[in-house]
């Protein structure tokens, strides 16, 4: 099979975008290996880099912000031993415009912000360009309050400020979203032009990856200290008017000679993405395509989806033989047209899938420019490529407010290229009349992958706890990880899950879980809510929260459906009390909720394969937990972290399995009730299903 250029075939390079032959000859700076959330990349870039933050914090971008302010705090410098300021004024405009004043002065300052917040900056932002500011703002990519409030990933915030004359890069994952901290800010003050580094939030700003931190050596020769570059508008020494008042004999000319600042950032990007690809090997470009050399149809888009878009393309080609590829915009602003029209000039049709949409647009935001990059071409003008045919276009919404977007979606919207009817403008992942079938939607996670899926309660710190089971699975167990919540804005009290994959290669699927082989309930009332069973491998294994210690207990204690899901899969059924181990093990009365949760890294330790797959005695694996914990727990004191072990080892040392007999001992009563609920269903007679049963 062919692979784009910059990345291995199926994208399974343990570190994105290295080029097979770099590889080979180990780059001057490879990063420092760990785990980490988009969040905190661009925490670990800022705080070393810059001098100061002034942000007001909103969701998903609080993260950042409290990283940032965290680390001032604890007394961190940046790089050249200089103390952070980390300023909160009362809203996001007044953040903006404290970001201003702080560069005007000729200080290195970034933001936080998403959604409604950048909106409501947009005013200074043209002033903040207007005045030539090289300031990264880092966005949490949000749906805006329209018909609803909501506080998940969409991109209408950024291309809410797109005309703003701000260069403006999307990071699909968090190694990118680190790696482009850096490249836009080196961008941004060889030009004197500010960026947005965004992310799409919660999916990346909280889904904790394996990354590669750039090291501060690195940060120091690439970036170098504010003052090589940032001009100091307020020194007494250089005298200049900024920001005054001009009217019809001035303010014309003013503006049009910004063009002259304008027409550098292109190239200069692209010189920054290729310095950073020489001094780590990691490959950024403009646009970064995948099995697009021979494709037919593409796909193109922005943000963490276009990674699950990768993975269909290979399932795509492998199944059904279709010449598919995929195209990232890496940079909307400025936009690639020329580089654009060359990479997608052969293709016969085009679908451009955005998380966003704008009915009264001639068509959404990227693919409307992309339409006019191709008028330009078709029309001869200077500087694009020949041009002999136009390709189809189609253009999609998905992912708004983080609707998951499935492999099995983007299957629909090759089909829908193919097809002799089709949708010119379509949906995925909805119910409606403009959604586009999904034919097939399979597992495209990479061979050996697991997956586990958990149910429980927020505030019980189950969403912690598989932070840091991945955590250990990246850096004790040297594995690829990718752990997210599902987050609802409901917070404590309510149904939660969570999502965690380990693998041997770079984790592409940016989805909800269907395909998993553990599955922990820490939710006693999940029978009750939903099928929790849904998508368990053959021979996988499920953990319950339960009192009982008697295993026949514990199994008469699941419906009946779900004993015989459990024995028809031939699953491995455990269980344990984590509310009591928690009660007994935390010496602070207001954790003992919370740590409930964390029992669960020493169930998970004991009953997956992983330990003894690398081979690491217990003495070692605990030497990483503690580590781990103390990365997560530290802060909170000593005590806290030892009351945190000591739950993880009874977890691991207590947690209890029903064995094979005590599951086949009801297979005959549960195989009746589950035929006389059959029977019930067809005829629409007889007693309604108990509490927590389900119709098979």
């Amino acid at each position: 099979m062919e692979g784009r250029k910059g990345m291995r075939v199926n994208g399974k390079s343990h570190i994105p975008f290295l080029q097979e032959e770099e590889q080979q000859l180990k780059p001057r700076f490879p990063g420092i290996p760990t785990t980490a959330d988009g969040a905190g990349a661009v925490v670990w870039v800022e705080t070393h880099i810059t001098q100061g933050a002034c942000a007001y914090p909103i969701t998903s971008s609080t993260t950042m912000g409290g990283g940032y302010q965290a680390e001032v705090a604890n007394g961190k410098r940046n790089l050249w031993g200089e103390e952070l300021a980390f300023i909160e004024p009362e809203s996001e405009h007044s953040a903006a415009s404290t970001c201003e004043g702080f560069a005007v002065a000729g200080g290195r300052v970034t933001n936080f912000t998403s959604g409604q917040g950048l909106i409501l900056m947009k005013e200074v932002l043209y002033t903040i360009s207007g005045k030539r500011l090289p300031i990264v703002f880092h966005i949490g990519a949000r749906a805006l309050t329209s018909h609803s409030l909501n506080v998940h990933a969409g991109h209408d915030d950024v291309y809410g400020v797109a005309d703003c004359g701000w260069g403006i890069v999307f990071a699909r994952n968090a190694q990118e979203t680190g790696d482009l901290a850096l490249i836009a800010r080196r961008a941004a003050e060889d030009t004197e032009t500010p960026f947005l580094n965004v992310q799409d939030g919660f999916l990346t700003t909280h889904t904790i990856e394996n990354v590669r931190l750039a090291e501060p050596e690195l940060m120091d020769l690439y970036i170098g200290h504010p003052s090589r570059k940032i001009r100091n508008l307020m020194d007494p020494a250089i005298p200049l008017m900024s920001g005054v008042v001009q009217n019809q004999d001035s303010y014309m000319k003013g503006k049009i000679a910004q063009r002259t600042y304008y027409a550098r950032v292109l190239p200069a990007l692209r010189a920054a993405m290729e310095e950073y690809r020489r001094l780590t090997g990691r490959r950024y470009d403009l646009l970064m395509p995948y099995r697009l050399d021979d494709a037919e149809y593409a796909i193109v888009g922005s943000g963490c989806m276009m990674e699950t878009a990768e993975a269909a393309v290979d399932y795509v080609r492998d199944r059904y033989g279709i010449r598919a590829g995929v195209l990232h915009l890496t940079c909307f602003r400025p936009f690639p047209s020329v580089e654009i029209v060359e990479a997608l000039r052969h293709v016969k049709a085009v679908s451009v899938v955005e998380r966003l949409d704008v009915p009264m647009m001639q068509s959404n935001p990227q693919l409307c420019e992309i339409k006019a990059a191709f008028a330009d071409a078709m029309a001869g003008t200077p500087g694009y490529p020949a041009v002999t045919h136009m390709p189809r276009f189609y253009g999609g919404s998905a992912g708004l407010g983080s609707r998951d977007v499935r492999a099995g979606d983007f299957i629909a919207i090759v089909e829908n290229m193919r097809s002799a009817r089709p949708r010119v403008y379509f949906t995925v992942g909805i119910k409606h009349e403009t959604a586009l079938p999904v034919p097939d939607d399979p597992d495209v996670r990479g061979p050996g992958s697991f997956s586990m899926r958990g149910h429980s309660v927020g505030g019980y710190g189950s969403v912690t706890t598989n932070k840091v089971i991945a955590t250990i699975a990246g850096e004790v167990f040297g594995m690829d990880v990718q752990a997210y919540p599902k987050y609802g804005s409901e917070k404590k009290g309510l149904p939660t899950t969570y999502y965690l994959t380990i693998a041997k290669e770079h984790i592409r699927v940016h989805s909800e879980l269907e395909h998993v082989e553990f599955i922990p309930l820490n939710d006693v009332n999940a029978f009750n809510l939903e099928n929790p069973l849904a998508g368990l491998s053959r021979r996988g294994m499920v953990f319950v929260q339960s009192q009982k210690t008697d295993p026949a207990e514990i199994w008469s204690s699941v419906p009946a459906w779900a004993r015989k899901v459990l024995r028809d899969k031939e699953a491995r059924l455990f269980a344990l009390d984590t509310v009591l181990i928690a009660r007994e093990a935390s010496s602070r009365a207001d954790l003992q909720q919370r740590m409930q949760g964390i029992v669960l890294l020493g169930i998970f330790l004991r009953v997956t394969p992983f330990r003894e797959a690398v081979g690491l005695s217990e003495e070692a694996l605990f030497g990483g937990v503690e580590k781990s914990l103390e990365k997560y727990f530290g802060k909170r004191g000593r005590q806290v972290v030892e009351d945190n072990l000591r739950a993880v080892k009874r977890g691991y040392y207590e947690v209890l399995e029903v064995p094979r007999e005590v599951m086949h001992s009801t297979t005959l009563t549960d195989e009746a009730e589950a035929a006389l609920r059959v029977f019930q269903a067809h005829a629409g007679a007889g007693p309604s299903l108990a509490a927590g049963e389900m119709p098979l």
